[in-house]
């Protein structure tokens, strides 16, 4: 595969609260600029998201694809492509762990389109991409998260 980019933030915030809006897919069109749509489409025996349909606008990138997500324990999730329009790897992860006043959140993201591309544009497009999924993160999880406990978040 491809190289990756990968980039970390602290959120002021335990790894379970920012894990839970993270695995809180159906209020990703409130606090991420790119994803307008989002379908939870399977679910794990612990009620979290293995597919999950997503409607993108990403500027140069509009998508509607469907990722699978695989759980590692409560503070990594992963996925992968299925299906898409556009794409042909949409791979990342993000990692938490405790520190110090919160959580360092790590978000690594591989993609790959189906249009030539050079590889360094791309590479600028995964760091806005994760730049931007970090920073809005951030900011939901500081600002309270969601009005309601995620339904299908570890530790819930």
């Amino acid at each position: 595969m491809a190289e990756h980019t990968s980039s970390s933030i602290t959120i002021e915030a335990a790894p379970a609260d920012v894990m839970g809006v993270i695995a809180d897919f159906a209020r990703y069109p409130d606090w991420t600029g790119e994803v307008k749509e989002a379908e939870v489409l399977a679910t794990d025996d612990r009620g979290r998201a293995e597919q999950v349909r997503l409607v993108l606008d990403a500027g140069a990138i509009k998508d509607d694809h469907t990722l699978a997500y695989t759980w590692t324990g409560d503070n990594e999730v992963s996925w992968t492509l299925v299906k898409s329009q556009m794409l042909r790897a949409l791979d990342g992860t993000y990692l938490l762990a405790p520190v110090a006043g919160g959580t360092e959140v790590t978000y690594r993201l591989t993609v790959d389109v189906k249009i030539p591309m050079l590889g360094m544009i791309k590479r600028k497009a995964e760091k806005v991409i994760i730049d931007r999924a970090l920073a809005g993160l951030k900011k939901r999880v500081e600002s309270g998260g969601p009005e309601r406990p995620a339904e299908a978040g570890p530790g819930a």
